[in-house]
């Protein structure tokens, strides 16, 4: 007796319905892993069987390398002060004083992998005949001229040169015809404050759609390192029409509102502008500053003078990084289809109320008698001494870079 048709039907349909289901459920598994309801653990980086511009391997399953814990480390610092002629007045906190050298011997540690090693005869070779742009704000200048210290002492005296050039800061390794960049665009848009040297504006206003002002002096580079978030912190003011209109149409929006409206336009640069095949993209989340020390646990009205520990709260979230920002990053980089690898700086940098500049940097303006007699008035607790917490940025950069 034969089989019912509907059973033999059945046995025929069954690996095709088992492999329908498994293609679901990979897809189904994929758009999940980009609706998390935090940034920290995403790449935002549309997956592929194609290998990434510049990988060369994978972290360990399941490795979220911006989850972790700060470890003591004898070999730490990974270069020094005195080496590394290229730092700014802003971060050289021996030279101006700083007693203590603790800040720098910590190192990050994921909790279920471990943090590739900085090879900077990888990062020298990858560069050979290739541009490395940072683009920001002096957090993000902070974190080229790591990147420098880093690398520099593989190469020859007469064989490097920097020079400052506008909004652009070059290093140029001239055996490789290679260039690692900053250029100065805290908005990335078009504003009144992108002088390089004289941008203290008190009502700055950044013009709505104006990336190419900017935009076209990134073309042609290999890796593009993007920040933005220090100068976002108020309500802003946005331009409609053009600086050289008469009458001029300005609009107050929201922080969140205005930060989103930056996201669109450097998330439509990227995709006119860089080819996925062959260049990389990266974007770095806020860098935390501590200005008020009650919010650790210290005494009111004191900020980072004088710390020399950092938080141990794994809970700890400074106010000033602002979770509706990481909220507007989270859905706009989600819903593009631009391939961009996020940085979560946020978070571990935030317990490192010890590794700010605070007093120890160069002060342009003479120090009056009220400011020398309370430390923490002009004490710096948004840049970073270097060597210090910028390079474990990169360490971070050199990981997705290199292993996704």
């Amino acid at each position: 007796m034969k089989p019912p048709f509907s059973s033999s039907l059945l046995l025929i349909l069954l690996p095709f319905i088992v492999l329908v289901i498994f293609l679901y459920t990979e897809e189904f598994s994929c758009i999940l892993c980009q609706l998390g309801p935090r940034v920290s653990s995403q790449q935002h980086i549309k997956k592929n069987k194609e290998k990434l511009p510049f990988a060369i391997g994978e972290t360990e399953k399941g490795c979220d390398i911006f989850s972790g814990k700060w470890v003591w480390d004898e070999n730490r610092p990974l270069y020094e002060e005195s080496e590394c002629p290229y730092i700014t007045p802003q971060s050289t906190c021996q030279e101006h004083g700083r007693p203590d050298k603790d800040y720098q011997h910590w190192r990050w540690q994921p909790h279920s992998c471990s943090l590739p090693s900085f090879n900077a005869t990888l990062m020298v070779e990858t560069l050979r005949g290739k541009r490395m742009l940072f683009v920001g704000d002096s957090l993000n200048r902070g974190q080229y001229i790591s990147m420098i210290c880093l690398v520099h002492r593989l190469i020859p005296e007469n064989a490097k040169s920097i020079e400052n050039d506008g909004n652009f800061a070059i290093f140029t390794i001239k055996d490789y015809n290679a260039t690692i960049e900053f250029y100065w665009a805290p908005f990335l848009l078009e504003s009144n404050s992108d002088a390089a040297i004289t941008h203290r504006i008190v009502e700055r206003v950044v013009r709505n759609g104006s990336i190419d002002v900017h935009g076209k002096y990134w073309k042609g580079s290999d890796i593009i390192v993007f920040d933005t978030y220090l100068w976002w912190l108020s309500n802003f003011s946005i331009l409609q029409g053009s600086f050289d209109d008469e009458v001029k149409d300005i609009v107050e929006v929201s922080t969140e509102n205005a930060y989103r409206m930056v996201m669109k336009s450097m998330l439509s640069w990227i995709k006119e502008h860089m080819n996925p095949k062959k260049t990389r993209v990266f974007f770095t989340s806020m860098s935390p500053y501590h200005e008020r020390s009650i919010e650790w646990g210290g005494e009111p009205n004191k900020n980072c003078f004088n710390e020399t520990k950092m938080i141990d709260d794994p809970n700890y979230w400074a106010t000033d990084s602002r979770k509706s920002i990481m909220h507007v990053i989270d859905e706009e980089f989600g819903k593009s289809k631009v391939p961009i690898s996020f940085l979560n700086i946020t978070q571990l940098s935030s317990y490192r109320k010890d590794a700010h500049s605070s007093i120890y940097k160069k002060h342009w303006n003479p120090l009056t008698p009220k400011q020398l007699a309370n430390p923490s008035s002009y004490a710096d607790c948004v840049h970073w001494c270097l060597p210090g917490l910028p390079d474990t940025w990169n360490e971070l950069l050199f990981a997705k870079l290199f292993y996704l």
